[in-house]
């Protein structure tokens, strides 16, 4: 019995290292219109899988915006349903959407009403 899932059901071979992950990003064609929105599950330096609000045809050229990467555009290489692989035009570094977002705010700035809260630990 043969429990490998068919080749033809999985998308193209992948060549760099993929990361598991959960961010969300908005698609766009390229003339600006708007694809829905993105759920990317997993990222490498060269294309991401996403489950998506609709179908998007394979071929179809894509822009989005990744946190922490920035713009990145590229082609939809594989599409089955809501589910898509992207491969970029460029690679990017995927450690960077991983990276904490930050406020610009130092964090022992704490707002007074947590300030006041916070248990005292006991000396010793």
């Amino acid at each position: 019995m043969d429990d490998e899932p068919n080749n033809a059901e999985r998308g193209p071979a992948r060549s760099a290292p993929r990361d598991s992950l959960f961010l969300l990003a908005s698609l766009q064609a390229e003339d600006g219109a708007s694809l829905g929105k993105a759920r990317i599950r997993n990222l490498s330096a060269t294309g991401l899988m996403a489950d998506c609000e609709r179908a998007i045809p394979a071929g179809t050229r894509v822009k989005l915006d990744l946190r922490g990467v920035g713009p990145i555009s590229g082609m939809i290489a594989w599409s089955r349903e809501d589910k898509i692989g992207l491969a970029f035009d460029e690679p990017i570094d995927p450690q960077l959407a991983r990276k904490p977002v930050s406020s610009g705010v130092a964090k022992a700035q704490m707002p007074d009403y947590l300030r006041m809260h916070q248990r005292q630990m006991p000396r010793r």
